[in-house]
């Protein structure tokens, strides 16, 4: 098993993110935002900076989490919006030697309404395309796109996008409803951690490690833990990863300090962000 971390939870800029995988002895990073913005919107020079401190510290990129049909793209934006996005990103992992790219199946329409899936189809097979074509691996992570919707849902994006990977996010499906299950007592139950990890495991090719609890409704945000602190079964999962004999990577995106889910207009607390992601990379070695 390989380390790494969404480390622009840990601080803002690339030196501070360089320095908390180098205080935690591991030589990768998961490269997405410096400074507020992610790595395939950086101008050309704040690029080449990045590549020369990384160079510099002698720290490798894991994998490259773009803003590709994310969360907060609806099915109805502009795809151009996205072609431009693969073209920048491409020369990048090249750059950086990376192989991996995260992305995602476009927003979650409410549900009962219009998903549009054969377009979220459409766009996935040219996105993926695009970066085969190139040797390079797209791989969808299960958040707040369709393919979060249920494990159902991502292993129904496999079967219509060919050579679409997975990535499993331990703590996505703890706060998320489970659109595949039938209702009960009017609603639809929580998504369960491990049993959407067992589904999707034999087309997972990346994991992300992040823990809570069920938050107390639909659409508010979960209290994000430790691992192996919350409901995401992190114990269990990374068990089976290592009677497995997993030799992919494990990304941390602790989430605990807020960094992504604080009040409009409020700052994040910086000291509380890095010190929380050495406490979190920590605890996960110590489970394994």
């Amino acid at each position: 098993m390989k380390f790494t971390g969404f480390t622009d939870e840990a601080g803002q800029s690339l030196a501070t993110q360089i320095k908390a995988t180098q205080e935690l002895g591991w030589d990768y990073l998961s490269l997405r935002g410096i400074n507020g913005v992610n790595a395939h919107e950086l101008t050309d020079a704040q690029f080449e900076q990045a590549v020369a401190e990384l160079e510099e510290a002698d720290i490798k990129v894991a994998e490259f989490g773009s803003l590709i049909g994310t969360w907060a793209k609806p099915i109805s934006s502009d795809f151009d919006i996205t072609l431009a996005e693969i073209d920048r990103a491409i020369p990048r992992m090249k750059r950086l030697g990376v192989n991996l790219i995260r992305i995602m199946s476009y927003a979650q329409e409410p549900w009962g309404s219009e998903q549009q899936e054969q377009e979220r189809f459409s766009r996935l097979r040219e996105i993926v395309a695009r970066f085969k074509a190139e040797g390079l691996t797209a791989a969808h992570e299960n958040c707040m796109n369709w393919g979060g919707f249920s494990a159902k849902h991502s292993l129904r994006l496999v079967e219509e996008v060919p050579d679409l990977k997975l990535i499993f996010d331990t703590g996505n499906p703890v706060f998320q409803l489970d659109r595949s299950k039938p209702q009960v007592d009017g609603g639809y139950p929580w998504q369960n951690a491990w049993d959407f990890y067992q589904a999707v495991k034999p087309h997972m090719c990346h994991i992300h490690i992040k823990d809570c609890f069920n938050p107390l409704a639909e659409g508010q945000e979960p209290e994000y833990v430790y691992p192996g602190e919350g409901q995401g079964y992190v114990k269990e999962i990374m068990a089976d990863l290592k009677a497995d004999n997993y030799q992919g990577f494990i990304a941390i995106e602790p989430h605990v300090a807020t960094v992504f889910h604080v009040a409009d207009g409020q700052e994040p607390n910086w000291e509380q962000c890095y010190t929380s992601y050495i406490k979190y990379g920590k605890q996960l070695t110590a489970i394994l």
